[in-house]
């Protein structure tokens, strides 16, 4: 399973943005994908993740009502849609993917991303 995340920039607070993570191989559909974001000096953490059928979801405290994350399992992509970003959100964002159930944890995934950059100015 290859990940190919795109759609980072440089915003300022209050903007949105959507960032999409494009899976690719036989088994990607049916795979649990998670965002995590990783801020220079700070290690990386969980903000959502999404079961292969797009019932389940689940985000970080910081994020809930601002983000929301989904799938097209036909384009076998996941999206993140952020909006009113905060310059906390600062980070280089990652998306993975996992045989097994949406984990919380990073050790939940076996597939990574290359990250896109999202940048946040007050």
């Amino acid at each position: 399973v290859q990940l190919q995340a795109s759609g980072g920039g440089l915003v300022q607070a209050g903007d949105s943005l959507r960032l999409s993570c494009a899976a690719s191989g036989r088994t990607a559909s049916t795979y649990a994908m998670g965002w995590f974001r990783q801020a220079p000096g700070k290690e990386r953490e969980f903000v959502s993740s999404i079961s292969w059928g797009g019932r389940i979801t689940s985000y970080t405290d910081s994020v809930k009502g601002r983000f929301t994350i989904s799938r097209d399992i036909a384009k076998n992509t996941v999206y993140l849609q952020m909006n009113s970003l905060k310059p906390e959100d600062t980070a280089l964002y990652y998306c993975a993917a996992g045989p097994a159930g949406p984990s919380r944890r990073s050790t939940g995934y076996e597939y990574w991303g290359q990250g896109t950059q999202v940048t946040v100015s007050s």
